[in-house]
């Protein structure tokens, strides 16, 4: 098969990994010294580190044969698609042609289960190794982790990529039983003890050889079964502070061609990705729990945002004079973010914070005015209830096509 024929094949399956951003790569150039790549250019493609940096990534997968039957992959062993394999030199090939074109800035690269877990985490490595030795490549390497590897080929990834990541794609160890009968929660769990230990083993040591220096990230499905945004959150909650995972991504379940009767036939509002994505920005950036945000109900609602969810269902917090209360309830007012905290805090040691300084920071007021207390505003419907203040700040319905069999 013709290289161009093998890179659209594998480029087009590794497009439902939503894992591979680039975020936390630490910066290397190649100038003055030897080597090539480098990670602190502009790019042109769709990952974005933290200071807002576009980086482009060759996105594939080595392969898309697959040992794995699993019911919610494009890619499983009984899907009828075009099935190719690439070697580890023509992927470094790619690789290189793509950087000195200037199309990408570095690597992600997953594969299907092909002979064993141990041979493909080889032949990822392979790859990594050539890419990093033989041709002195600094730029961005993201390498997918085989969960049933051996612990020290794992580690040997940590050695060589930017970033690791290990899929579990599915929150519930009954869910995975049913749809991916060869994965196991505990062993993907393990994969990621492995990752973290080899994080802290070379933390706070300078001359040590780093580590997955960009950290270690997940991806999990959404609407592929029955599993609510709670548990989703929760077991989310708890790999962040088990694993010190850098992100967890979100990707609602797709309907694949000649889907199997247990996975369903229509995909799961894509709205509620974006909320579980909100809602994951407030417990790593706002210090929210996944049981704050859900309360006891199974899922976050679609209408409001999981902030303007947790002020409405706690009204007696509210409303919080903005010269007075502590910046982490600040933090908690609807339509106020972290940055617009930090500058009411330095702004209210200067002198008494005013509704004008809201505006001119730019705040969402449409939502926080019935939450603040300024100099010289008090909301006029701060004892309005809430399913009333809840009815008139939630999002805009969006027209949605109707379905064929609706």
């Amino acid at each position: 098969m013709q290289l161009i024929a093998k890179l659209g094949i594998l480029a087009d399956a590794a497009k439902y990994d939503a894992s591979c951003a680039s975020s936390g790569a630490p910066k290397r150039s190649s100038r003055g010294r030897d080597g090539l790549g480098a990670t602190d250019g502009m790019g042109i493609c769709h990952s974005y580190t933290p200071d807002g940096r576009c980086v482009s990534l060759l996105k594939v997968l080595l392969t898309n044969f697959c040992l794995y039957d699993c019911q919610y992959c494009v890619n499983r062993r009984s899907s009828n698609v075009p099935r190719a394999r690439f070697t580890p030199e023509e992927v470094v090939r790619l690789t290189l042609d793509f950087y000195r074109r200037n199309c990408i800035s570095g690597l992600f690269l997953s594969s299907g289960i092909i002979r064993s877990a141990d041979y493909t985490m080889e032949q990822l490595i392979r790859v990594a190794r050539l890419l990093r030795e033989e041709h002195q490549f600094r730029g961005y390497i993201h390498l997918k982790t085989i969960p049933d590897a051996d612990p020290l080929l794992i580690e040997e990834a940590g050695r060589l990529a930017d970033r690791l990541s290990v899929n579990i794609e599915l929150s519930s160890e009954v869910s995975l039983k049913r749809l991916a009968p060869e994965k196991r929660l505990t062993t993907i769990r393990q994969a990621m003890g492995t990752i973290h230990h080899g994080q802290q083993a070379v933390a706070g040591e300078p001359r040590a050889p780093r580590f997955a220096p960009a950290g270690q990230s997940t991806q999990v499905i959404v609407g592929a079964d029955a599993t609510d945004d709670h548990a989703i959150l929760s077991n989310a909650e708890s790999l962040y502070q088990g694993y010190g995972l850098r992100r967890v991504y979100y990707s609602a379940f797709s309907p694949i061609p000649d889907s199997p009767a247990s996975v369903p036939l229509a995909a799961p509002p894509l709205l509620r990705e974006h909320r579980l994505y909100q809602a994951d920005f407030l417990m790593r950036g706002y210090g929210y729990k996944a049981g704050e945000l859900l309360g006891k109900t199974a899922n976050l609602d679609l209408d409001i945002d999981p902030k303007l969810a947790w002020a409405l269902a706690n009204r007696e917090v509210f409303p919080l004079d903005l010269n007075r209360a502590e910046p982490a309830l600040l933090a908690r007012i609807p339509g106020i973010g972290l940055r617009s905290v930090q500058r009411l805090v330095a702004l209210r040691r200067e002198r008494r914070i005013r509704y004008d300084d809201l505006v001119q920071m730019r705040c969402v007021l449409e939502k926080a005015r019935p939450f603040i207390v300024t100099s010289d505003y008090r909301p006029a419907d701060a004892q309005m209830r809430s399913g009333l203040l809840r009815a008139r700040l939630r999002d805009p319905q969006r027209p949605v096509q109707m379905g064929l069999w609706a």
